[in-house]
């Protein structure tokens, strides 16, 4: 039997109770294949801490942390969080999964593969995997010319790779990293939730990045539901979900249709007709047009 690589999975959490994130779903997802869990908790308004406490699991280390408004700025503060939990990892390979991110055990081979291949090669600074961004419903997935359909999750350790931006990828000294193509996906289910969280969730994520004054003026109805925009517009999800994501799928008891205005649709940048003739385009020629690219592609 082979030897598998050193993992540390790692990421960072507040209020997932309160905002609906499925955390324990993502930790579990990774726990097959990792070492040692880092999970870094910020000051939360419920019970994030007890509940990521109630999954009981040895590999899980807890940091306990206060983020600061200072940092609520272009999501900075999501950088900061991220990067604290990745200097407590102690593996030469570190896994990344946001607190709305999930893999799915078929995958999970296919990148311990990877990591055993691009191990050795020091050319190679990390992984990147596809992405599955489900909108809506657990059987709508974007594939839009506006939504990216890759992006870096794991990283070699000691390299001084850091978070970037607003914590969606990574680089190293301000330079893309170079990465291989592990083949795997990420099940992305950050915008299924019941349009009355929804809305909590997108104004909490939304403070994180702008000014009080920018907020309130985008939501200036903030207890009305989000409002999704008809779902036919988005494609059919063909595959099968995570085993860990079953009972939370069952008990979806919410249908986002319910909560649209077919006569006011909302102003979703994929309704947009520039960006519904550029995702045309791309289903025609089977590949994006530009787009987001926050990395060097090895062979």
């Amino acid at each position: 039997m082979k030897a598998r690589p050193g993992v540390s999975g790692f990421t960072f959490v507040r209020d997932a109770v309160r905002l609906d994130y499925p955390i324990v779903e993502s930790i579990r997802s990774a726990l097959p294949i990792v070492d040692e869990y880092v999970v870094n908790v910020g000051d939360c308004t419920d019970d994030t801490l007890e509940v990521i406490e109630a999954i009981d699991d040895p590999r899980i280390r807890i940091l306990r942390t206060d983020w600061n408004p200072e940092r609520f700025v272009a999501g900075a503060t999501n950088a900061d969080q991220t990067n604290i939990a990745l200097h407590q990892c102690t593996r030469p390979w570190c896994l990344y999964l946001q607190a709305d991110e999930v893999l799915h055990e078929e995958d999970h081979e296919r990148i311990l593969d990877a990591m055993e291949e691009y191990g050795p090669r020091d050319e190679v600074d990390g992984l990147l995997f596809h992405y599955n961004h489900f909108w809506g419903s657990y059987d709508r997935v974007h594939r839009g010319h506006n939504w990216y359909d890759r992006d870096i999750r794991a990283i070699k350790n000691g390299r001084g790779i850091r978070s970037y931006r607003s914590a969606q990828s990574f680089r190293r000294d301000g330079r893309k990293l170079r990465v291989a193509d592990c083949g795997a996906w990420i099940y992305h289910y950050g915008w299924v939730r019941h349009p009355e969280v929804m809305r909590r969730k997108q104004i909490a994520l939304d403070s994180l990045h702008h000014d009080r004054e920018w907020v309130n003026r985008k939501h200036e109805d903030p207890g009305r539901p989000w409002d999704y925009g008809p779902l036919d517009r988005i494609p059919l999800f063909g595959g099968s979900h995570p085993e860990v994501m079953r009972d939370r799928i069952a008990s979806k008891d919410w249908n986002a249709e319910d909560y649209s205005d077919p006569d006011h649709p909302p102003d979703h940048e994929h309704l947009r007709p520039w960006c519904r003739f550029h995702s045309f385009l791309e289903r025609l020629i089977g590949r994006k047009i530009g787009g987001y690219s926050n990395w060097i592609l090895v062979e």
